[in-house]
This record gives structure tokens, C-alpha cells and sequence, in this order.
């Protein structure tokens, strides 16, 4: 009998979704509570992943805001949002968007409920992050590493 060779069939899932590291820090507390609240907002994010092991994959979100009145930090907060996600049957190319764009993009709104219930339980304003544009970044990313290549025309 003859072996069908059926393209292997491509499979997503969440295994888990957790907050892996998260930090709140109020250094200029209590005074800070005493000026007026006119914020600047300084937000950062950042994406790592690690192959676990056959096809599951822990990609981790990070989200650091800093808030100042002034010169005076109000407030930092960091959260590292992570996902262990199950994925077979992508090829390479697919690879990199799904663990770079789609996966980051599931754990943003775990990570934007965390940030905001931290800054609330600070004493602070609510704090709700906007939207990312998870594709954008990711392909922002991939033009700046093409750049960064051996034998670009960028000059160091």
C-alpha cells in the first residue's frame, strides 16, 4: 500500500497564557499625589521567543510605562505577558509572523488589563493602552534586521 503524502496539516493552539515577571514602582510617593497631574507617557514593548520543545514555543510580551509629571516619575510599571503556544505544519516564512506578530497580539490585551489594574491599584488615573499593530512592528523589525545584514548598503 502506497503512502499518501498529504501536506501536513497546519495547527495553532494556546496551551497557556500567564504573567510571567511584573513590577510597579511609585518612587516619588507620596508627594507625587500632592502636584498636578499633567502625565507624560514613555511606553515600550518588546517581544522574545523560545522554542520549547517539538512544536511548542513560549513567546513572551513586555510592556514597560513610564509615567512623569515633569522631571518626577510618577510611576513604572513592567509586565511580561507570555503564551505557550502548540504549532505544526508552518513552513519557516510562516514561522516568523506567527510567533513574531499573531502570537504577540493574543497576550496585548492580558497585558493591558495588568498594566491598568496596576496603575488603578497605585492611586493613579486609569492608564489604557491603545492598540498595537503587531504586523507593522514585526515588519519593521524584519526591514531593520535587513539592513543590519552583511553586505547592506548601511554604513555603521
Amino acid at each position: 500500500m502506497a503512502e499518501d503524502h498529504k501536506p501536513v496539516e497546519k495547527q495553532f493552539s494556546i496551551q497557556k497564557i500567564y504573567t510571567k515577571d511584573l513590577s510597579f514602582e511609585t518612587p516619588n510617593s507620596p508627594k507625587i499625589f500632592t502636584e498636578k497631574w499633567e502625565p507624560k507617557v514613555d511606553f515600550n514593548l518588546g517581544t522574545n521567543v523560545q522554542a520549547l520543545d517539538n512544536s511548542l514555543y513560549e513567546v513572551t510580551l513586555t510592556i514597560t510605562v513610564t509615567v512623569k509629571c515633569g522631571d518626577t516619575t510618577a510611576y513604572l510599571v513592567e509586565v511580561c505577558q507570555a503564551g505557550i503556544y502548540s504549532l505544526a505544519g508552518f513552513s519557516d516564512e510562516e514561522m516568523g509572523p506567527m510567533v513574531g506578530s499573531f502570537c504577540p497580539n493574543i497576550l496585548f490585551p492580558y497585558a493591558r488589563e495588568v498594566v491598568s489594574d496596576l496603575v488603578a491599584k497605585g492611586g493613579f488615573p486609569q492608564l489604557l493602552l491603545a492598540p498595537v499593530n503587531f504586523d507593522a512592528l514585526y515588519a519593521q523589525h524584519l526591514q531593520q534586521l535587513k539592513q543590519q545584514a552583511p553586505g547592506s548598503d548601511s554604513v555603521n
